[in-house]
């Protein structure tokens, strides 16, 4: 028997990438499903549980998100203002209108699982409602999404 080992990432041994994501390419759940994996970076072989070893990720055509069935009007987006009374709602097609960048931001975040490296992970996640975007300095790659 080899006596192989464990391998375990530093965080010194971390390389991050730029990975441009078109969110009308494919359906909701699909598009978040790879962010998500992208994000997390565990599609990578060094991928370590504990080490937030994941790819900046810039979406974009965030507003021209596809859904199937009655969605657009059926799912419900709920948000509390911390007083009594003060739930609000608002259907995915209120919020195509108002807030596009927000509908993938959910669906993302209630994928990626919830410990201390969810909130450096978010902050990797660049969405833009239209199909350009202020990061081609950094010359993303273009990830289909299947």
């Amino acid at each position: 028997m080899v006596n192989a080992k464990t391998y375990s990432q530093k965080p010194v041994d971390i390389n991050r990438r730029w990975i441009l994501v078109d969110a009308s390419s494919a359906s909701l759940g699909r598009v978040a499903t790879t962010i998500a994996k992208h994000l997390i970076g565990k599609y990578k072989p060094t991928y370590t549980a504990h080490v937030d070893n994941g790819d900046y990720v810039v979406v974009i055509n965030a507003k021209n998100v596809v859904v199937t069935g009655d969605k657009e009007v059926a799912k419900k987006y709920y948000r509390h203002s911390g007083f009594p009374g003060g739930i609000t709602e608002a259907n995915l097609g209120e919020m195509r209108v108002k807030y596009p960048e927000r509908i993938i931001e959910i669906a993302v975040k209630g994928m990626i699982p919830v410990n201390k490296l969810t909130a450096g992970r978010m902050k990797r996640l660049h969405i833009f409602a239209g199909d350009t975007h202020a990061h081609t300095a950094q010359q993303p790659e273009k990830v289909e999404v299947k």
